[in-house]
């Protein structure tokens, strides 16, 4: 019997194309504009109307906003609200894939390497990935095909399998410790993070059908309003936008890891479906973007968290990493969406 999932529009990533569920992804896209630079520059003074303009965009908008953008070959930065430490959602996959990238450089794992996916390892929200999981043989995969699943359909199950096969949540945590990430957390994973963020304690019959949904329905309204008020204020998967994207710059800089592991990731994050309407939305022809959104539970009209972060390279070569990260706003999706495509277009006029 097919497996079916609880596909909910809120807490997480829209836009995704749930047709290809049955397709497995290529193991190894091959890089395009995946060409890392090979030392950090020396900072320069940003273009002051790129400047100004992420100002007003991010003091026009109602919510809490951090903005970050980073110059790669030039080295200047530009941030507004990008110290506040926001809640990443499905952005924290990055350090997911990266970690699980790091073991491969390390010899600890291939990507060919298989894995069984099987009821016990469900999740919660968008896993598109249980639909292939049938009776009692599961579904045979790989490690490379689970972090394709994970980055370019932000599929939860996919992500909390990788993450338990490289040793839980404090893999992830060291690897942000080693390579001195800076403000970025790495939260519980997803089962804990969403049942902690709704007011419910998990249990494995959530993840199924719409089980989650209907017992965070039952929960008293001032119960879900105080976790989500814990959860916004002080998000254990949090982090702060100018972290987020210099730590995307040193990926594109070739300074977390191999040259290879490097461009497979840089290579997924441009093959990605998720958010096309975010940053993704105003990127013009000739441009490569390779990017990681993640989305909030909402809550009587708010979301907590609503991001998009990548990379964005101009047809010269020359490259951006840019965060935005919104950390809970009543703004509608457009106005979200406009918010993000805004920094791009500024970002690209400001190109010279």
């Amino acid at each position: 019997m097919v497996l079916t999932a609880a596909l909910c529009a809120c807490g997480h990533d829209a836009n995704v194309h749930v047709a290809r569920l049955a397709a497995a992804p290529p193991l190894a896209p091959l890089p395009t504009s995946a060409v890392t630079v090979p030392i950090a520059p020396r900072p320069v003074a940003p273009p002051s109307a790129l400047v100004a303009n992420v100002a007003a965009l991010v003091r026009g908008f109602d919510g809490r906003v951090g903005v970050a953008v980073r110059s790669i070959e030039e080295g200047w930065a530009v941030d507004t609200g990008g110290e506040q430490r926001l809640p990443q959602q499905s952005v924290s996959k990055l350090w997911v894939a990266m970690t699980v990238l790091d073991y491969r450089d390390a010899g600890r794992l291939k990507l060919e390497d298989p894995i069984t996916l099987t009821r016990d390892d469900l999740t919660v929200f968008h896993q598109p990935i249980a639909a292939l999981i049938k009776g009692e043989q599961g579904y045979q995969t790989t490690v490379g095909e689970l972090l394709q699943r994970a980055l370019t359909m932000s599929d939860n199950t996919a992500n909390d399998r990788l993450l338990r096969y490289v040793g839980g949540p404090n893999a992830v945590r060291d690897f942000l410790q080693r390579k001195r990430l800076g403000d970025i957390r790495f939260g519980p994973g997803e089962r804990l993070l969403q049942s902690q963020t709704a007011g419910l304690v998990w249990k494995p019959d959530f993840a199924f059908g719409n089980a989650f949904a209907l017992a965070r329905a039952r929960l008293p309204r001032t119960d879900r309003i105080a976790a989500y008020e814990r959860y916004v204020s002080d998000p254990p998967d949090g982090a702060a936008p100018r972290a987020i994207a210099e730590a995307l710059a040193r990926l594109k800089r070739g300074d977390l890891l191999s040259r290879s592991s490097t461009e497979y990731l840089l290579a997924t994050m441009e093959s990605s479906h998720t958010g096309k309407q975010r940053l993704r939305g105003a990127v013009p022809a000739g441009w490569t973007f390779g990017h990681k959104t993640g989305t909030g539970q909402d809550l009587a009209g708010r979301t907590a968290g609503y991001n998009d972060v990548g990379l964005l390279i101009a047809p010269d070569g020359r490259s951006y990493a840019i965060a935005v990260m919104i950390g809970d706003t009543p703004k509608p999706i457009p106005a979200r969406q406009a918010l993000m495509q805004a920094v791009v277009a500024s970002v690209v006029a400001n190109h010279g």
